[in-house]
């Protein structure tokens, strides 16, 4: 602030002069006293610098971040009718919108609040999972506290997030799809957004244990609600890795004492070389049961391989394949193939277009083409 006073005194000051300079053989220094003016110049900027104290006091806390995040979209999906990847659907757009708020009260504690809004769930775009709300209104989607419990032992708790916030997978694929986000094991990273409780314990050098709970608000832990819960162990270093995570939900529709557990083992690792120019390795395998007796058969797999090459030309390519759905026992499995390519425009501004092929011939159905670019802007 004294460096915006001064620059607001020195056009006065200066007006206050340029006279003397034209009559300085008839006025001496002892004839020029530019106190008063000075002082009224003093007081207006005091006045100034007040308001804006007073707006930064009302403004975020040191420790507050706020980030906004939006992605537009636009993509084509084919049945292959005619047996030609013809791309002959309707192009179909979107977008979503989203706001995160995070704060701290000790240094070493995050609250965090996340919103978000969007109309990205069409035929065309849907696989890249965009956010999509009714009339399209922005809404609170999770809010979360994380705090460190002595020295090894983090803690979360929250609402509309999954049990398995706090678990660690052990893949460095980064795909932009829906249905390959989890690497081959999304049934043991059980998603029942909901109230949540999970706790990692840090052993250092890359191993940790989580577990995690989440159930309807008004119903925790009750037979008639809907629970999630599971745990996860992992070891991750720079060139390798690898996890092994449980989860299981309970659908809260007994059949003859059964609560129809859904349960699911998962085990995931990675690989990096140190040789530039190769892709690293993820791989995924799970095996899950539905022992509910409502259930036409119980056991399922799933499988997922990707390679990702960091440094290819100015961004990121991807290429893996992995079980679409849950390969359930005496079924043929079916697969999904895709490529992606992430490039950054600039600091703020990433691309990505997607290529991908569903295979629906276990259904008796034709397969699904789908070319869509996702194009996204952070702030």
């Amino acid at each position: 602030m004294k460096l915006f006073k001064n620059l607001l005194i020195a056009p006065a000051t200066l007006g206050l002069l340029a006279p003397m300079s034209a009559t300085a053989n008839e006025v001496t220094i002892s004839d020029f006293t530019p106190a008063e003016q000075l002082a009224i110049t003093n007081s207006r900027v005091d006045g100034l610098e007040a308001r804006l104290n007073n707006f930064e006091a009302g403004g975020f806390s040191e420790t507050t971040t706020a980030s906004f995040g939006v992605n537009f979209y636009a993509g084509i999906e084919n049945d292959d009718d005619t047996g030609v990847n013809d791309f002959d659907d309707n192009l179909t757009t979107g977008y979503d919108f989203g706001i995160k708020l995070a704060t701290s009260f000790t240094g070493e504690d995050k609250l965090e609040i996340k919103f978000d809004t969007g109309n990205s769930d069409a035929p065309g775009i849907g696989e890249f999972g965009g956010d999509t709300q009714a009339t399209e209104a922005l809404r609170l989607d999770e809010i979360s506290y994380k705090f460190p419990l002595g020295e090894n032992i983090t803690v979360m708790v929250g609402d509309d997030i999954g049990a398995s916030k706090m678990f660690t997978n052990a893949c460095v694929y980064g795909t932009p799809s829906d249905t390959l986000d989890e690497c081959g094991t999304n049934n043991a990273f059980v998603n029942n957004d909901s109230a949540m409780v999970g706790a990692e314990y840090d052993f250092g050098n890359g191993l940790t244990a989580a577990v995690g709970y989440a159930g309807n608000p008004d119903d925790i832990a009750n037979e008639e609600g809907v629970d999630a819960y599971g745990f996860n162990f992992a070891y991750t270093a720079d060139s390798y890795g690898v996890s092994f995570t449980y989860g299981a939900l309970e659908d809260g529709a007994p059949v003859n004492d059964n609560m129809g557990t859904d349960y699911a083992y998962g085990l995931n690792a990675y690989y990096i070389p140190e040789n530039e120019g190769l892709p690293s390795i993820s791989v995924g395998y799970e095996y899950g049961e539905d022992d509910s007796e409502v259930a036409a058969s119980d056991e399922y797999t799933n499988v997922f391989a990707g390679l990702q090459w960091s440094d290819f030309g100015p961004g990121t390519l991807g290429l893996g394949m992995g079980t679409r759905v849950n390969t359930v026992e005496d079924t043929d499995a079916q697969y999904m193939y895709e490529a992606f390519y992430e490039y950054e425009i600039n600091d703020g501004m990433t691309v990505t277009p997607l290529v991908f092929v569903k295979d629906f011939s276990a259904a008796n159905t034709d397969d699904t083409t789908g070319v869509m670019v996702k194009t996204s802007f952070s702030f």
